[in-house]
């Protein structure tokens, strides 16, 4: 490695830093995901059991334990909060860009390494992601390596490259289960078919990746059998059947939903994406080898994800790599003169930039005549009118977020028209990234309030006391994760029926939506309100004396 990669690496590594790390514990983790891996990071350290995963103390079968590992490890250095449950996917945001520099700078040269780096951290949902708890950017990172080696293998035919395909592969079905394994054999299985059946691997090369994979995704599933939970391995696999069949918790959404999720969250690299399936005279053969992957990466993940009838934001991030790619591609061409711009490029990119621009601007605007809102009945949705309700302060400074993306995208067209193409490229994406974190440090925090800041609240107030906290009619984990529940020497608290209506050894606390609580009071006569505030209603049921 020579000096200026040296010093490019060392560079991407502080920029990343000073990009994912500052104020990660600034807004309390989202319900579902982020708390379901907290809570079961936490109760990995509350039990001292690193080997089985657990959720509310009980068997979770739904997801390996790489990423929980990595959670439960952060939390034991930097305590139970929400910086250390975020602290993995900022390390793996480092990792992600130094990975994109390095293989780019080896498909083309340090340039376009550094423009893929930009273009995937300046880009909104690639880059918010590593602020999150989630499991899915280290996922997608293995998933992406073991692809990357394979395409290498694919090139060279060594043993090596295909052995690291299939370790990385290996750590995506550990992480996050066997869809690593779907992923990659539907890729090979489309690149096989373009290659018109002829043969990639031999039967001895199958083996060796097959036996990798078997053993390092196999390892979880080995110490559940070693622990005697083997009742874990059936679930785990049911569970991720039923979730390719179904909606999964009411999570459904049309064919079409991924590619809007990928055009407006991916912006603004998606835009520049769009131009990148003609081929170029410019490109190696090794660079038109890597954009046929890149290719069949895209069009696997999002149209596999768009049949999967549950549709969630994340399902389709692993397209973050090769869409990046695809738009740093264009970049490139665009700065070298291998490309001409268009004016269609100029109007989407506007019309996106106006659409999330205003949508910011708005939302200082929206808190400031809710009551307006409320009034015309425009919301019909109860609990959604008393989230609106919460007392949030504003200062409308907040929308200059959305003026400043408008007014700057706006500016680096203008550069672009002038011929100054790198200086306006470059503009758009270091705007985006100003916008992002500003977005997320000022704006997230305040959007968190209205939809769960008064129940988190709650649950913190119980955290030092000797009772049982339950959700009734919806599905949380926050209760479990900021009420830092113990774990439970009465096993008759894990029976919601008991709670309600059994012999109680300690004050029993209750959350529901507004929309539930007169039923339960009617049905649980013992049950007593304490107050209600923003749409949650919080009860209580005192053991008999």
């Amino acid at each position: 490695m020579n000096s200026t990669v040296l010093r490019n690496n060392i560079l991407i590594t502080l920029l990343a830093f000073f990009l994912f790390v500052p104020f990660l514990g600034a807004v309390h983790l989202f319900d579902w995901d982020e708390i379901n891996f907290a809570e079961c990071a936490r109760e990995m350290l509350v039990t001292h059991d690193y080997f089985s995963v657990k959720i509310n103390f009980q068997p979770f079968w739904e997801k390996p334990p790489v990423f929980i590992w990595m959670q439960a490890a952060s939390m034991a250095v930097f305590g139970i909060n929400e910086f250390a449950a975020r602290l993995p996917n900022a390390i793996c945001g480092i990792v992600t860009l130094l990975v994109l520099f390095n293989i780019g700078r080896k498909l083309g040269d340090e340039r376009f390494g550094l423009i893929w780096v930009l273009a995937y951290a300046g880009s909104l949902l690639p880059h918010f992601y590593f602020k999150s708890g989630i499991i899915d950017p280290w996922f997608n990172l293995f998933i992406f390596c073991g692809i990357c080696y394979f395409i290498l293998f694919t090139n060279n035919k060594t043993n090596r490259s295909l052995l690291f395909s299939a370790l990385f592969i290996g750590l995506g079905v550990l992480t996050k289960g066997p869809v690593a394994v779907l992923v990659f054999g539907l890729c090979v299985g489309v690149y096989w078919a373009i290659r018109r059946f002829q043969p990639i691997m031999n039967s001895r090369q199958v083996m060796l990746f097959i036996i990798t994979v078997a053993s390092v995704g196999g390892l979880w599933f080995l110490m559940l059998i070693v622990t005697g939970n083997t009742s874990i391995i059936k679930e785990f696999f049911l569970y991720q059947i039923r979730l390719l069949n179904t909606e999964d918790a009411g999570h459904g959404g049309p064919f079409y939903y991924h590619w809007l999720v990928l055009l407006i969250g991916c912006f603004p690299v998606s835009v520049f994406a769009l131009r990148s399936f003609k081929k170029s005279i410019y490109d190696t053969p090794f660079q038109k080898h890597f954009k046929v992957w890149m290719l069949i990466l895209f069009f696997v993940v999002l149209i596999l994800f768009s049949i999967v009838k549950t549709k969630i934001v994340h399902y389709s991030s692993l397209c973050y790599f090769p869409l990046s790619f695809m738009g740093a591609y264009v970049i490139y061409k665009l700065m070298n003169a291998e490309m001409k711009w268009k004016k269609s490029t100029s109007v989407l990119l506007m019309s996106i930039t106006t659409i999330i621009g205003t949508l910011i601007l708005a939302l200082p605007f929206i808190d400031k005549c809710k009551q307006d809102i409320i009034s015309a009945k425009l919301i019909n949705d109860l609990f959604a009118v008393e989230n609106l309700k919460a007392t949030v302060h504003w200062t409308g400074w907040e929308g200059l977020i959305g003026a400043l993306l408008i007014v700057g995208v706006g500016a680096m067209l203008l550069l672009i028209y002038r011929n100054k193409t790198t200086a306006g490229l470059t503009g758009i994406f270091i705007i985006s990234l100003i916008v992002v974190n500003m977005s997320a440090l000022i704006v997230a925090p305040k959007i968190e309030q209205y939809s769960q800041g008064a129940a988190i609240e709650f649950y913190q107030y119980l955290q030092n006391k000797d009772c049982y906290v339950e959700t009734y009619g919806y599905k949380s984990y926050a209760y479990l994760f900021y009420s830092h529940k113990k774990q439970p020497v009465n096993k008759n608290s894990l029976n919601m029926d008991w709670l309600l209506r059994g012999k109680i050894d300690k004050p029993t606390y209750f959350v529901c939506k507004n929309i539930d609580s007169d039923e339960m009071e009617k049905r649980y006569s013992e049950l007593k309100e304490i107050y209600r505030k923003n749409g949650f209603v919080f009860l209580v049921r005192f053991p008999k004396k």
